[in-house]
């Protein structure tokens, strides 16, 4: 298999039609390599238009939804930046390599250890993984940017205030089979606004509140 080759395809024939036109998201694509983020048997995968699996019944983002969620996140090399959700730590690596700090909260030990050790061996130094819940943990601070790596059902006023002024927020809100990524920007100490950005897909991130509904 070529493995570059693979690579041009990937961004050629997935990632761009998929609207993610940013020369230095694109030029990263190329820069952090997919594949050193899974294991052998799956490296030829990477490039794939697929969810691969991972440990714990999960599975990671497809690449063009991955690029494009950094894409429209727009993080700038001074921001500091929450990912709830490690997987594989493939999208950890992709936000370390635009933004200055990233910290990234998985409440499965296994998941953990697997982005740790993926960081690591790819030289990955500007990423903390911390095991909690992303949404019910007392992990306090605030950030310029944050992106829930699962869908929900509602959005947690919590994340909201964990935004600094001028700070974002990317999840995919809904059940199937309608979900929308949404993006939330803090405009104010008390002030948020909501831009809908693209419909898809994604597994519900393990622990997310349920909105409730009535049933007739």
């Amino acid at each position: 298999m070529n493995i570059e080759q693979a690579r041009f395809n990937m961004i050629e024939q997935q990632i761009r039609p998929w609207n993610v036109l940013d020369k230095a998201v694109l030029d990263m694509l190329i820069v952090v390599k997919r594949e050193n983020y899974f294991p052998e048997a799956q490296k030829s995968l990477a490039f794939f238009d697929t969810e691969l699996p991972l440990p714990g019944n999960t599975h990671a983002m497809t690449p063009k939804l991955e690029a494009r969620i950094v894409q429209e996140l727009g993080l700038k090399k001074q921001d500091s930046a929450l990912l709830i959700g490690a997987s594989t730590g493939y999208v950890a690596a992709l936000m370390a390599h635009l933004a200055r700090h990233v910290t990234v909260l998985e409440s499965s030990a296994e998941l953990k250890d697997l982005a740790a050790g993926n960081l690591n061996k790819d030289g990955v130094r500007n990423v903390d993984l911390i095991q909690s819940n992303g949404l019910t943990g007392k992990h306090t601070g605030t950030y310029d940017a944050i992106v829930v790596a699962g869908a929900l059902d509602v959005i947690p006023e919590t994340l909201k205030k964990q935004l600094n002024v001028g700070g974002r927020l990317l999840v995919i809100v809904g059940q199937l089979p309608m979900m929308t990524a949404q993006l939330v920007t803090r405009t104010s100490e008390s002030a948020f606004e909501t831009r809908i950005l693209f419909d898809t897909v994604l597994p519900a991130l393990p622990g997310a509140e349920i909105a409730s509904r009535f049933v007739f």
